[in-house]
């Protein structure tokens, strides 16, 4: 057995997720686990094997209690004394009522939490946004054209989760601008943590008073929903639905925004996927859930902690230890996924971890899929001589220690 006093703490450079396919391919041959000095500076444990991360994500003695987060940054930070300060971390600077959603929380509070959410998002309602989301990427479509060249993810990517998350909670037309300006700043690094302090200020401000606003006259948006969903004569307090609120904005925004770009590249830069994907449409289902496992948008996962110790193969993790399981790692491990690192859309893969698995799988997964299947469609059939604009290899994906996502994605579409 091995444990922590004898495994080599590596430190991964600011840029690992520009080639992050290589790194965890490296990771997963040399063990099941290595501990790590991530790039802001706090070490973790990295789980990079599909068993492994599909194990852990169930595992009782691994936790995601938010409240104990900042003191497992500050007891991890690196010895060098460099300041933790990624946006990579739990909602660094965000307000209380911000930071208290269902991804931060373990039995029995998750699953009250969970049981009340899930009432009021059912699939009946994600499916009953396919027009929605249909309009909204044609008018987006159709303000690209005329364009020769153009960033598709400023442009399409971006946009779309943006204005579908925003119909989604009943956002009125007039808010919309701010509510886009606050979602761009609490989303994705690089912003200014007094912006994001801000940001998360307003957005806390603003969805008290659509919460406010909804009690008195409800519609059939997802927050009206929320707030009169009961459970054995309980409810979501305020704080907990403006902290579902701020939940739906994050994961409901930046992920489907990045699971789109890179589907985007990736068929781009397999043309023969395509070309097979332009000939059989119906294969557009089957190939979503191929492009998600292949990319699918999120690098790692959320930050967890060991509440005691876990022996993961030989490696022994102590307790109040820092874990980060990591998903693109998960899915192309291929022990599970045969050939896992070739992209093939009539693949059919079971048991993907992009949306986690276990009490913490993502409510919204039947929303993304949907968005990334009509956004998918209606691009390739709009715009079928689209290509990259730019080498394959001179695009950029972003500094995170948590997405998997393009800063840019030129394209030609003439």
């Amino acid at each position: 057995m091995t444990d922590s006093e004898s495994v080599t703490i590596e430190q991964l450079p600011e840029d690992f997720m520009q080639h992050s396919v290589e790194l965890f391919a490296r990771l997963r041959a040399e063990g099941p686990v290595r501990q790590v000095v991530m790039p802001h500076g706090a070490r973790a444990w990295l789980v990079t094997r599909y068993d492994d991360v599909r194990t852990l994500m169930t595992d009782p003695r691994i936790s995601k209690d938010g409240h104990r987060m900042a003191e497992m940054f500050a007891r991890h930070s690196d010895q060098t004394g460099q300041e933790v300060t990624s946006d990579d971390q739990d909602d660094p600077g965000f307000d209380d009522d911000l930071s208290t959603h269902m991804m931060n929380t373990d039995p029995p509070v998750h699953t009250r939490l969970r049981t009340l959410v899930s009432k009021a998002f059912t699939a009946g309602r994600m499916e009953g946004l396919r027009p929605a989301i249909e309009r909204i990427a044609d008018e987006l479509l159709d303000a690209m054209a005329g364009e020769s060249e153009l960033d598709l993810i400023t442009a399409y990517a971006a946009p779309l989760p943006y204005s579908v998350v925003a119909d989604l909670l009943g956002v009125p037309q007039e808010d919309r601008e701010a509510f886009a300006r606050w979602a761009t700043k609490l989303v994705g690094g690089g912003h200014d943590p007094d912006e994001v302090a801000e940001a998360s200020r307003q957005l806390t401000e603003y969805a008290g008073s659509l919460i406010d606003a909804k009690r008195i006259t409800p519609d059939d948006a997802l927050v009206s929903a929320l707030v009169q969903v009961t459970e054995d004569g309980d409810r979501l307090t305020r704080s907990e639905l403006v902290a579902m609120i701020f939940l739906l904005v994050i994961a409901g925004s930046e992920t489907p925004a990045n699971q789109f770009g890179s589907s985007v590249y990736h068929l781009l830069t397999n043309p023969g996927e395509l070309a097979r994907l332009r000939q059989a449409p119906s294969l557009m289902t089957a190939a979503v859930e191929e492009l998600l496992r292949y990319d699918g948008g999120v690098g790692t996962s959320s930050f967890r902690f060991t509440k005691a110790d876990v022996l993961v193969g030989d490696v022994l993790i102590p307790a109040d230890e820092m874990v980060v399981l990591v998903i693109n790692s998960a899915d192309r491990d291929s022990s599970h996924f045969p050939d896992a690192d070739r992209l093939d859309l009539s693949r059919n893969p079971r048991g993907i971890m992009t949306f986690g698995h276990g009490i913490h799988y993502c409510v919204g997964a039947p929303l993304a899929k949907l968005m990334l299947e009509i956004g998918l469609s209606q691009l390739l059939t709009r715009y079928p001589r689209l290509r990259l604009a730019v080498a394959p290899d001179e695009v950029r994906w972003k500094n995170s220690t948590l997405v998997h996502g393009l800063v840019a994605l030129p394209v030609r579409i003439d």
